[in-house]
């Protein structure tokens, strides 16, 4: 069996065994399996083994492998979970099934004006810096509800759910919890959150969507310089 193919069938175990754990049913728990940076021969026996859901972090990179794939194996789902550029909104829109970095409305603004003019746009995932960090991408805790109300109305964006990345070093079941209540609060019932090092914890927390690389693909190779 290839490896990769052996270790995507251990994390849909793991995640099995931690929706069982939390009272869940493993059913309602996504596998958005991210091969950001691996190539089309690297992912291809995922897809033999009959996994649709992937996640990639740069248009580019996606427009550049997954038109072809998609061809070979019909199905596939392809969330964008890497920070979009307003100049790469159009290209976005035509290869993504799901956006999961909404973040501030320049680039909502961008996705509903591209939306009107194709008549498609991907489902949307608010994503929140929960740990405020000035680094990173994400609204702020603080300032989430008002953007997702403008997402929804102002806007008339299809918001499914929330996405965050917790600070590497801090514990993440308090940014899950805090993802699971400004979601509550919003009516949504959808949360991306949880990564190969922390996914059985965001199942506990409420993750109707984790997001899993290395624990199947393998270390990721170094991203060329743009």
């Amino acid at each position: 069996m290839d490896q990769t193919v052996a270790n995507l069938r251990h994390v849909l175990d793991d995640i099995a065994s931690a929706a069982r754990d939390a009272g869940r049913q493993p059913g309602d728990i996504g596998l958005v399996a991210v091969s950001k940076t691996h190539d089309a021969p690297r992912i291809r026996p995922v897809l033999e083994a009959g996994h649709r859901l992937f996640g990639e972090n740069r248009v580019q990179e996606a427009a550049g492998k997954w038109p072809a794939l998609r061809d070979e194996f019909p199905g596939i789902r392809l969330h964008l979970i890497g920070p979009l550029q307003t100049n790469k909104v159009r290209q976005a829109l035509e290869l993504f099934d799901a956006i999961e970095t909404v973040d501030r409305p320049k680039l909502a603004r961008e996705i509903a004006k591209e939306g009107q003019k194709t008549g498609r746009v991907p489902d949307c995932y608010v994503q929140v810096n929960t740990g405020a960090e000035p680094q990173k991408a994400g609204v702020m805790p603080d300032e989430a509800d008002e953007f997702i109300e403008a997402c929804k109305v102002e806007y008339g964006l299809p918001v499914k759910g929330l996405m965050c990345i917790p600070p590497v070093e801090e514990e993440p079941s308090l940014h899950f919890a805090l993802l699971r209540e400004i979601a509550r609060r919003n009516g949504l019932t959808e949360l991306s959150m949880g990564m190969s090092g922390d996914y059985p914890v965001a199942i506990a927390f409420g993750a109707t969507l984790v997001r899993v690389g290395t624990a199947i693909f393998g270390a990721r190779a170094a991203y060329p310089p743009e």
